[in-house]
């Protein structure tokens, strides 16, 4: 059986559970909770992902594989029946909102380590003040130039957006995100009532 080694408040693991629901593949996969952090990595973790990192999936038939966007494809590719999230005659779309929602997700995450994990006298406002600017700029093309591709059939991208967004609103709410972006905040009202998204809510 699959082992998929997550924690529940990581954006990147959600993105692959959304994608088990979307698929129909949650009961093939046992979840691992596990306790990580850069500064201290879980021993679990490190076994199948030299990195440290999680999502990490264990397969029986093979090496562990790790990474979000690698694991979702493996995902995809598992279930032919099931939605079609990396479609053809869109890939390169699809890929770039992908990335898009995982470049969010990079600069975000990077803002909350700066401050749980670096003295308060070396944190750096400006730094985190980029990071921002990152995700401002991402917001700003997703709401400006994305909104038909997010608006159409289920696919990766719209799975990590989606993703992004309820991690902004976790960890990122007094930002506001939703301020001057009313075409994406109206999409992300309705994709965050999908039961995959619900299901999946990082505990509070």
């Amino acid at each position: 059986m699959l082992q998929l080694l997550f924690s529940g408040a990581s954006p990147y693991v959600r993105k692959v559970r959304v994608t088990l629901a979307e698929t129909g593949q949650t009961d093939a996969v046992e979840l691992v909770q596990v306790s990580t952090s850069p500064m201290k990595p879980d021993p679990r973790v490190l076994a199948a992902n030299p990195s440290g990192r999680i999502p990490a999936l264990v397969r029986p038939e093979g090496p562990a594989i790790y990474d979000s966007r690698v694991i979702c494809r493996y995902l995809a590719e598992r279930a032919p029946d099931g939605p079609d999230l990396y479609t053809q005659s869109r890939l390169w779309e699809v890929l770039t909102l992908e990335a898009t929602g995982d470049g969010i997700l990079d600069s975000a995450v990077s803002i909350v380590y700066e401050k749980r994990l670096r003295p308060e006298n070396l944190q750096s406002q400006d730094w985190m003040d980029a990071q921002w600017a990152k995700i401002a700029r991402a917001l700003d093309a997703l709401n400006d130039r994305w909104m038909g591709h997010l608006a159409g059939p289920l696919n990766m991208g719209t799975i990590a957006v989606g993703c992004a967004l309820g991690y902004l609103d976790l960890r990122h709410a007094d930002r506001e995100w939703r301020r001057d972006h009313d075409a994406l905040d109206d999409w992300f009202a309705a994709f965050s009532q999908r039961q995959s998204m619900l299901d999946t809510a990082a505990p509070v």
